[in-house]
């Protein structure tokens, strides 16, 4: 709208409300008069189109408390003035030239929002005109509100298990994130609503999750690796050892004979649990070599030693070697 249409346009008289009309009074003088003269009501009748752009540019300029403000100053300084058509070029000394740092283009808002001479319809009342048809020219698609992202560290057992966690806002409020049991490290977990308001409603939440490392445990997808330790008797003779789950429990894991460092031991469905299903847990066998040896140790390591020496475990290393 041209600056100058301001001085010549009156309008509060043109939503019939006083001067010092509240907010509330604006916003319920235009409902009324926007239903009364709205287009789709109204097809044919030019004096209906024309009230009902003048009602659409009065409230898009008094509903804005900037805009209303300079529309009241330049009323007030714009009194009976006389100004030379045109804009930037009608002279030094027009209404432009006094006004040109208030408007952008010689538009307010307007230029990249609601405008009001084409009739359409701001977005807060979009809820009035939902059963007319819905021309092209009078409807907004409502938007989202952004997202939001944050990040968070939680506990091995956490990740397995499932946790809540809380994260706290500036203000104060405090977010219950609830984290799924089986988690991985780097997952993105989505709480909605609690990101930027928007028209549409608000946008989400979006949590990064770090997992912190475990002592023994060793993620492998839905699979636990573990490392356990057994004696050369119960590696060369074969055993059933009991080992440790993450559910607190044990179970027994047969080590067959000849079993050498280094192998690894399937024991299914005692992996971690997720709503997709459970992996498995991967038991790595480590042959431990005793560091000290009593008399009766060493004699008997001895006699072995012995009753073995036949055996060359190294032999056809240097052919597997050359180059």
């Amino acid at each position: 709208m041209a600056s100058q249409d301001w001085v010549d346009k009156d309008f509060y008289k043109i939503l019939g409300v006083a001067k010092d009309a509240s907010d509330a009074d604006i916003k319920k003088a235009y409902r009324k008069l926007a239903r009364q003269h709205h287009p789709d009501t109204n097809a044919g009748n030019a004096a209906s189109e024309k009230k009902f752009k003048d009602v659409s540019e009065a409230y898009s300029v008094l509903s804005d408390p900037d805009e209303r403000q300079q529309y009241d100053a330049i009323r007030a300084m714009g009194s009976g003035a006389r100004f030379a058509p045109g804009g930037a070029g009608a002279g030094n000394g027009g209404f432009e030239d006094m006004f040109g740092g208030l408007f952008t283009g010689n538009t307010g808002r307007h230029a990249g929002g609601f405008n009001p001479s084409a009739g359409g319809i701001p977005p807060e009342f979009a809820d009035l005109f939902g059963g007319f048809g819905g021309s092209p020219g009078f409807q907004r698609t409502p938007q989202k509100g952004a997202d939001r992202t944050a990040s968070t560290s939680i506990s091995f057992a956490g990740a397995i298990r499932g946790t809540t966690i809380g994260l706290r806002e500036p203000s104060g409020e405090v977010i219950d994130v609830r984290v799924p049991a089986g988690i991985k490290d780097g997952q993105k977990i989505r709480v909605r609503g609690k990101g930027q308001p928007g028209a549409a409603g608000n946008g989400d939440l979006v949590v990064s999750v770090s997992v912190q490392p475990h002592s023994f445990y060793t993620r492998d997808g839905d699979n636990l690796r573990i490392h356990v330790p057994v004696t050369f008797p119960e590696a060369a003779l074969g055993a059933d050892i009991e080992v440790p789950t993450i559910d607190g429990d044990t179970v027994k894991v047969r080590v067959p004979a000849g079993t050498p460092s280094g192998r690894t031991l399937r024991v299914k469905g005692k992996g971690v649990k997720t709503s997709k299903g459970t992996g498995d847990l991967l038991v790595t066998i480590d042959v431990a070599v005793p560091k000290n040896l009593n008399k009766e140790a060493e004699a008997a390591v001895k006699a072995f030693a012995e009753a073995t020496s036949s055996a060359d475990v190294r032999e056809g290393l240097a052919a597997k070697a050359r180059l």
